[in-house]
């Protein structure tokens, strides 16, 4: 699908002509900046692009509850990091995206460090170019280091046009 680049994904397209490991690491801490919240928690972007987005996190006492595993509201920003962004790679400098609805079930504890896969299909990204406004449901999977899934998400992003 041909797509105008949007800021978001120009800085990637920079970054992507680093080696492998530091434009993780160039990438994770220019997001930071975006978003400085997701620095303080230690989120790293594994893999960034316009349909799949890996982000993840380290099960570290500064992001864990009281039962040594990564605290919900830190699974929660996992997951609303890796739909965001996924979303930020497509939507167009003129138009804001925001968050509309997260719904997310926690289903069993989870063991060790966690990891989010977000994915947009291509229509839904045609959408966000071709529509002035609208929102669309990010499908995203939360998984630990077992490889199961903790959490269930559901999380609706829409976007407008900017305001001048």
């Amino acid at each position: 699908m041909s797509t105008k680049p949007n800021s978001m994904s120009r800085m990637v397209a920079k970054a992507s002509r680093l080696p492998g490991g530091l434009r993780n690491l160039v990438v994770s801490r220019l997001f930071g900046r975006v978003v400085p919240f997701l620095g303080t928690a230690g989120l790293r972007f594994e893999e960034v692009g316009p349909e799949r987005l890996v982000v993840s996190i380290q099960n570290r006492r500064k992001v864990q509850n009281h039962i040594k595993g990564v605290h919900a509201a830190a699974m929660a920003l996992l997951a609303e990091t890796a739909s965001g962004f996924v979303m930020a790679m497509n939507v167009p400098d003129d138009k804001l995206m925001l968050l509309k609805s997260m719904k997310i079930d926690y289903l069993q504890r989870s063991q060790g460090n966690m990891r989010a896969v977000a994915t947009l299909r291509p229509e839904q990204i045609a959408a966000v170019h071709q529509e002035e406004k609208g929102n669309t449901q990010v499908e995203v999977l939360v998984t630990d280091e077992s490889g199961g899934a903790p959490i269930q998400c559901e999380m609706v992003w829409a976007w407008v046009p900017k305001k001048r």
